[in-house]
């Protein structure tokens, strides 16, 4: 059986990265290849991640000594991500060992196109070490082309976990009933936190009994700003950073997902939203368009345009019959594109590829 050894966070980190990795641990990719995990990243502190990085370094060190794997398989990002893999890519290198360079970021332009030619110099090194790259959807990989070529790039979209129960007749009825509107994720500008007080006040003034609940950390005033105590208190909640369980919960009773981001690659939390049958208001930005679809499952907007969100979220909150085939459509997009089992094929092809099978 291959030797895989595979660059992951800590399965508890908060972020997409993390949210696709954990799903490996115990898969049929375990059945067909010996996976070890070497996990470099976690939360918390400098220190703490510092610790982390160094930990699974020497772990990797003792990896290549006594039992070296006959592929690496790096998931990274741009920004600091690039550099903590860096040192995984060059110990790999210089024992022979092919690397797949698994890239999951949305921020190329701060960390290539407006860089200067040395870091510009570094990047393309760097990548030039790797046997082949993954990347989310086409649009990256005809991004990614510039550092690497293309030839050598391949799509793996990410996944969904399908919940055909949640288009039962009760859970439909309790999630109108429940009229909640779904956010998943970090609590920041970039995400479209500054413009969701707007969101929430042109909302709850048509629909007084929505709720808007962001499942996640951070900055919970740029949320708050300018909103009526008597909004913050009966129209938002903010359970914190949620997974497992919780999470599972939250995605089967809310009515609708909304995504603000200005900036995305392929977001695990539309995936998740999508194995659920929950219609979504999100962004036109990066590879949004081209997960979600063209179809009534998702309703995208300009980044920054409060009024196009909340007219869209509106809508589904008052047109039963607009929100019923929103939801249809949105789970059956997550099982005819977005299988998990598919995903694997996808990572499995990849890993042969470069295996020479």
């Amino acid at each position: 059986m291959h030797h895989i050894c595979m660059i992951v966070p800590d399965p508890l980190v908060h972020g997409g990265i993390a949210a696709v990795t954990s799903g490996y641990y115990g898969s049929r990719l375990e059945k067909d290849f010996r996976i070890t995990y070497v996990e470099s990243y976690c939360d918390g502190s400098k220190s703490d991640k510092m610790k982390k990085a160094l930990k699974a370094y020497r772990q990797f060190r003792e990896i290549l000594r006594k039992d070296p794997p006959e592929l690496v398989h790096i998931h990274s990002s741009f920004g600091p991500s690039f550099y903590r893999k860096l040192p995984f890519i060059e110990m790999a290198a210089k024992h022979g060992i092919p690397v797949i360079n698994h890239i999951h970021g949305s921020a190329f332009a701060e960390f290539y196109e407006n860089a200067p030619e040395v870091k510009k110099k570094l990047v393309r090194s760097v990548y030039g070490r790797c046997s082949r790259m993954i990347v989310l959807t086409d649009h990256w990989k005809e991004v990614l082309s510039v550092t690497f070529p293309k030839e050598r790039i391949d799509v793996v979209p990410n996944y969904s976990v399908v919940h055909p129960e949640v288009m039962e007749e009760e859970q439909r009825r309790l999630r109108q009933k429940n009229r909640e509107i779904l956010y998943l994720g970090v609590l920041t500008e970039g995400k479209g936190m500054r413009e969701m007080p707007e969101i929430i006040r042109q909302v709850t003034e048509q629909v007084p009994e929505a709720t808007f609940v962001l499942g996640g950390v951070g900055d919970r005033r740029l949320v708050t700003e300018g909103l009526s105590d008597s909004i913050c208190r009966n129209n938002v909640r903010f359970p914190g950073w949620v997974r497992g369980a919780e999470k599972e919960e939250l995605l089967a009773q809310s009515m609708i997902f909304l995504l603000p981001s200005h900036m995305e690659a392929m977001p695990m939390s539309l995936l998740e939203a999508m194995g659920y049958g929950l219609p979504m208001v999100t962004t036109n930005v990066g590879g949004i368009p081209n997960l979600v679809g063209d179809g009534p499952q998702a309703q995208l907007a300009d980044a920054g345009d409060s009024g196009q969100m909340a007219k869209a979220l509106i809508r589904l909150l008052t047109n039963e019959t607009a929100w019923k085939e929103a939801s249809r459509a949105s789970l059956q997009r997550a099982e005819s594109e977005y299988g998990f089992e598919k995903h694997l094929d996808r990572i499995e092809t990849v890993y042969r590829k470069v295996l020479g099978e």
